[in-house]
């Protein structure tokens, strides 16, 4: 029996997968499960996620699927500072943080 190598992943299954905006994607998905979270925790509808944050309620639909593609990192932000969350984003040197690119930590 032979053994095969497989090839080495890294921790962002989106770079894995060859998609080329995989930071931008892993972001918006951290985003959408905190926002996912919060109109859970609270039993919001769709319509009243809308209201809240200001989005349309197809929009709130694409985020609750995380169909993520016509959402901006922005507007995912706005939408958790109108459901009283603290967005908060740091730059600094990637020798600091260690490799560089995006991170979201909710």
């Amino acid at each position: 029996m032979t053994s095969q190598s497989s090839p080495q992943g890294t921790e962002n299954v989106l770079v894995d997968l060859g998609f080329d905006d995989a930071e931008e994607l892993s972001a918006k998905v951290a985003l959408a499960v905190k926002l996912n979270e919060l109109i859970d925790q609270r039993g919001l509808t769709q319509t009243e996620a809308a209201h809240i944050t200001g989005m349309t309620q197809p929009k709130v639909s694409q985020v609750r699927r995380y169909k993520l593609q016509n959402i901006s990192l922005e507007r995912l932000m706005q939408a958790l500072v109108s459901l009283d969350q603290h967005v908060e984003i740091l730059v600094r040197p990637a020798g600091q943080a260690g490799a560089r690119g995006i991170n979201v930590a909710s």
